[in-house]
């Protein structure tokens, strides 16, 4: 009967041992995979900010005139090239995103620029990134939501602190910039 009790309670810390084990073990899937994310929107974002001074540069040669349109996009710009961290990324992301209508809408106004294949090529390039920042925020929402789920359920929640874990924050606009990234573009001449 002595070594029945020892057996179970060796069964029980064996299979708790394991449990944590694999329980680790995933939760470091997910951080690697959700960092590997965060690294595919940098390499992204860098591409961008790289871009567009190029960009900006062949639409000042035509409108020279429209300085605040491009201390806007140099200033967002700025913001991503010094974020730390998600919260401050999304937002520098949202500003750019604001200063690039403004500065295709002047480009609107130029038929010569449309019409200038440098600025077309740049302008395509952009797009082509715009389309993998938005592929890599949606891998990167995605390995958060997975990271948050395994770290927040039952009993996983009893675990993940002790080893380390904590949740990851999504990478999303706020109330105010959701605002103004769905309001259109008022350019004025």
């Amino acid at each position: 009967m002595e070594f029945l009790w020892l057996w179970i309670i060796i069964g029980v810390v064996a299979m708790l041992a394991v449990f944590v084990w694999s329980t680790y073990n995933g939760l470091v899937t997910l951080k690697i995979r959700v960092d590997e994310a965060w690294s595919d929107i940098t390499v992204q974002l860098k591409r961008r900010v790289d871009l567009i001074p190029n960009l900006v540069n062949t639409v000042k040669g035509y409108a020279a005139h429209e300085s605040g349109v491009f201390e806007k996009v140099t200033e967002a710009r700025s913001a991503i090239q010094n974020a730390k961290g998600v919260k401050e990324a999304a937002a520098g992301e949202n500003m750019l995103e604001g200063a690039l209508k403004s500065l295709f809408a002047v480009a609107e106004a130029y038929p010569d620029l449309k019409a200038n294949q440098n600025f077309a090529q740049l302008q395509q390039e952009l797009v082509d990134t715009e389309d993998k920042i938005q592929a890599a925020r949606r891998f990167y929402n995605g390995g958060v939501r997975d990271l948050n789920t395994k770290i927040t359920l039952f009993p996983n929640n009893l675990f993940a602190g002790m080893l380390g874990f904590k949740s990851r924050e999504f990478f999303e606009l706020d109330s105010a910039e959701q605002a103004v990234a769905e309001k259109p573009v008022d350019v004025q001449f």
